[in-house]
């Protein structure tokens, strides 16, 4: 089955970014010269994706201007003669033609699997691909991709995951898994932000994943955690016990994190170092801080 629709969830509080994400929303925090969102998309695109899903937080308009076509601005551009500004922009335009935009909306922070489930009432009992906005992968095949070759020969969820040092896993939702082969491992349990020496492995689970319409019969059922959240690790953990298969894919490609100021800053870096137009500059720069 091809994967050709994609929810990507941004409706959420962005804490840790407290002052900054009450005027800027974090899927628009720059990675480089580029916001995070920017780059998810263009994933999305690559990996054959014609439509993508936003759920969206009541008033969060931002996105719905950001991909459309802008052609007052054009006229402006060509009637002040800023011919290079506009071929970028219109570079930018061209870039994602032939992929349309929908929108789901959430009206309260109520978990990461509320959100999905949002997203999954615009889909018609098909599989679909979701990426959060905390993650960004910097590889040559799209991580979308990877996982989408991976669903069509097991017809099951899929999950993005990374190998972490030991002392890292117990940030994250970790895996006790089966491999199956290179890569590729079925999962046995999911065990969130694990205490030290009770990791069940040092593979975490990204935000990125291929989900089937079963996922979204148990979200519509699952009940809410003690913070009243619907947690889809706690979905997935739910299925699992009930004997459905669910697979993890460790991806090929660096794991851009941007759920804290830390991990977004150096992801910035990341990114406008390898931007062969700044990198030079930027790293001689660098060296003359003290």
């Amino acid at each position: 089955m091809e994967i050709k629709k994609a929810i990507i969830p941004i409706a959420g509080l962005a804490t840790r970014f407290l002052p900054l994400s009450r005027a800027v929303s974090k899927e628009f925090f720059p990675l480089g010269e580029k916001p995070i969102i920017q780059y998810i998309v263009d994933e999305m695109k690559k990996s054959g994706i014609e439509e993508i899903i936003f759920v969206v937080a009541p008033g969060q308009k931002t996105i719905l201007n950001y991909f459309k076509r802008s052609p007052e601005l054009e006229k402006l551009l060509i009637k002040r003669k800023k011919e290079k500004i506009l071929k970028e922009l219109q570079e930018f335009e061209t870039m994602f033609e032939g992929i349309s935009f929908s929108f789901a909306q959430q009206k309260q922070p109520l978990g990461d699997g509320h959100a999905v489930f949002q997203g999954g009432k615009k889909l018609k009992n098909e599989p679909v691909a979701v990426s959060f906005g905390d993650d960004v992968i910097d590889s040559d095949v799209p991580a979308i991709q990877q996982l989408a070759e991976i669903f069509k020969t097991c017809s099951s969820p899929v999950l993005a995951l990374k190998s972490m040092p030991a002392d890292k896993v117990g940030a994250y939702a970790a895996v006790q898994v089966e491999k199956i082969a290179s890569r590729l491992y079925k999962i046995k349990k999911i065990v969130e932000k694990p205490e030290p020496g009770k990791q069940p492995s040092n593979l975490a689970v990204i935000g990125k994943y291929i989900l089937t319409p079963e996922v979204f019969d148990y979200l519509k059922k699952a009940k809410p955690s003690k913070r009243g959240e619907i947690i889809l690790a706690e979905v997935f953990d739910k299925m699992l016990s009930d004997g459905k298969a669910i697979y993890g894919y460790e991806i090929n490609g660096e794991w851009l994190e941007c759920g804290d100021k830390l991990k977004w800053m150096k992801s910035f870096f990341y990114m406008a170092l390898k931007d062969d137009r700044f990198k030079e500059e930027l790293r001689q720069y660098i060296k003359t801080i003290k």
